[in-house]
């Protein structure tokens, strides 16, 4: 009885996907763009409201007249199509309006992450070829404070207020004020703006040195908008998201703005997740679609039960990093009854997502896909005497491929090393080009699925691991920690918390010669460049780094040793949650970070 009725109920989503899957593929050719797709949406739904944030309510015709005054404002500037400008702001409705308005003029939206300081913000500025740079009140004080390492004069930086709790910088300008000056008119050129352009730059952590902008066109953005909207979430004009996840990521500006902007599904909008207020915020603001990572849902699950989570209007989440332990837990809670997970980054060709709603999967792909043995230990493919790349068995974990086409384009970094880093060739045969993501993924048994092979998503290889949501570069994090006086080599790796999502930061420090592990000078360098999510919860102090005969880092028996206190017998610090300062890992919080109640 249970096969026949998923047989009906998969079948049934299958004709949902119907009207998506005929949906003819966009050329980089045809004339649209994220922004036409916007103000057709707004010709539909001028009136309806489009986005609430901290109290303040916008239709769709005044976001769009907000977002064309914008776009006026940095013409009058001289940006151009084609040019590049650093958006840097928190999450709200003038972050939204400033990188729309790019999208009109068809320049790029450099989204550059408002957690950054120091080397790393400098980089990403000029890595873009930013010639203005749209910085929120909120953290200019991060921007000028790296001023001097930039190429950009002070009438190219443009000031965008906020609670107006601070002056207008002298060496800048507010252009909020400006926006008056402007019309509120779309622009006739936006029309003309080719998918293939791209659209915008999003950071991604990478196996070696600082971040790297990939370059998202317009005709991939509206491809995963269309699909997770339509297909994935399935929303309506009357519905609306629940989003928090910042927006210079791929999952909130690509895949939740775009669901609204392609659907007419209206947005409610928080700078910041908080786990206290989330059922609040739903009962309040009728959220029905959540947009998720996988960490967000287990501090819901932490949550001691309240009564707003009864009757609540949240029927359908996506996003990714949901874990098959919380999965069902997760969804019987909360009375959710539709998880559409999905996989994908930015800069890759390969995607998956979870169309046909079944459990514990990121679901199916209709790209050409591979997985391979991949040596954890050693930190590389497995190959035969030949040299050439095997294939795990079914179930068996492996390293996801992605064959690159015509269809399934890798459209890489700003940096053309970087890109062809990413690619394997001649693989199965001459010519051939595969995407590597970097990922070991499995293929699992779903039950009744149409034939279509499902996944799970199961570990980052190598050089880069998944932290508070965000992507950490080992190499970028070990580059930073070797400019520390008393460091002579850090090894940095990712270790398995209990009771967190993705892995946390741990290092492996040798010191310089006659040098004692000053605990307190390590704080303060740690603080003052890295970022929160980048920094290292737990320091080895050891005598000599442990590397191969060719002078690589080795990190497989680190990683299984980690942070515990029985098994190592080098010194052991840790970062508490929340800290500042280092701290010997001492028993008992070590036994409570083991038994998940340390507040990680």
């Amino acid at each position: 009885m249970f096969e026949i009725k998923e047989f009906f109920r998969v079948t049934k989503e299958f004709l949902k996907l119907m009207p998506v899957l005929a949906v003819k593929p966009t050329s980089n050719e045809d004339t649209v763009s994220m922004a036409t797709v916007l103000e057709g949406t707004v010709a539909k739904y001028a009136d309806r409201s489009m986005i609430i944030f901290e109290g303040r309510e916008l239709t769709w015709g005044e976001f769009n007249a907000l977002t064309n005054q914008f776009a006026h404002a940095l013409m009058a500037r001289g940006v151009k199509r084609g040019d590049c400008v650093s958006v840097m702001m928190e999450n709200r409705i003038e972050m939204l309006a400033c990188t729309f308005a790019l999208q009109k003029i068809g320049a790029i939206s450099s989204l550059i992450n408002f957690a950054l300081s120091g080397a790393q913000l400098a980089h990403c500025v000029n890595i873009s070829d930013s010639c203005k740079c749209l910085v929120g009140e909120e953290i200019y004080a991060s921007l000028d404070a790296v001023r001097p390492q930039l190429s950009l004069n002070d009438e190219d930086i443009l000031w965008v207020a906020d609670q107006r709790s601070n002056p207008v910088p002298q060496n800048a300008e507010d252009i909020v004020s400006t926006l008056d000056q402007y019309p509120n008119t779309n622009l006739a050129d936006t029309n003309s703006i080719l998918a293939g352009s791209t659209a915008m730059y999003i950071f991604t952590s990478g196996t070696t040195g600082m971040p790297k902008a990939a370059k998202i066109p317009h005709r991939r953005w509206m491809a995963a908008a269309h699909a997770f909207g339509l297909a994935g979430c399935q929303a309506k004009p009357g519905d609306r998201f629940y989003l928090c996840l910042p927006l210079f990521h791929g999952t909130g500006l690509m895949c939740g703005i775009g669901s609204s902007f392609y659907t007419g599904a209206s947005i409610f909008l928080r700078r910041r997740f908080s786990a206290s207020e989330f059922w609040s915020d739903v009962q309040t603001y009728q959220t029905t679609n959540f947009i998720y990572v996988g960490e967000l849902c287990r501090y819901l699950l932490a949550q001691p039960p309240r009564p707003e989570e009864l009757n609540n209007p949240l029927t359908r989440v996506f996003g990714n990093g949901l874990r098959p332990d919380i999965w069902d837990e997760f969804k019987q809670r909360f009375g959710i009854e539709r998880v559409c997970e999905f996989y994908g980054s930015s800069e890759g060709n390969v995607s998956f997502f979870n169309a046909l709603n079944k459990d514990r999967t990121m679901g199916l792909t209709p790209a050409t896909v591979m997985l391979v043995k991949y040596d954890v230990d050693a930190d590389e493919m497995v190959r035969d005497k030949q040299g050439n790349l095997l294939q795990v068995a079914k179930g068996e974990t492996g390293l996801l491929l992605g064959e690159i086409d015509d269809k399934f384009k890798f459209d890489g970094y700003t940096n053309d090393d970087a890109t062809e880093s990413k690619i394997l060739r001649d693989v199965v045969k001459p010519g051939d080009a595969w995407f590597n993501t970097g990922d070991l993924i499995r293929e699992v048994y779903v039950g009744f699925a149409l034939g279509k092979a499902h996944y799970q998503f199961v570990d980052r290889v190598g050089d880069t691991f998944r932290w508070r949501s965000e992507n950490v570069s080992t190499n970028e994090v070990g580059e930073i920690l070797n400019g520390c006086d008393q460091i002579e080599m850090a090894n940095v790796y990712g270790v398995d918390v209990p009771a967190t999502e993705g892995k946390a930061g741990m290092v492996s420090v040798m010191l310089k010669p006659g040098q004692v592990f000053d605990v307190d000078a390590f704080s303060s360098f740690v603080n003052a460049n890295l970022t929160h999510f980048s920094q290292p919860v737990f320091v080895r102090v050891q005598p000599e780094a442990a590397t191969t005969g060719t002078f690589k880092l080795l990190k497989g028996d680190l990683r299984k040793q980690a942070f515990h206190i029985d098994q190592v017998t080098d010194d052991l610090y840790v970062l508490p949650p929340r800290g500042k300062q280092y701290q010997k890992l001492e028993r008992d919080l070590y036994e409570r970070i083991m038994d998940g109640s340390a507040g990680y």
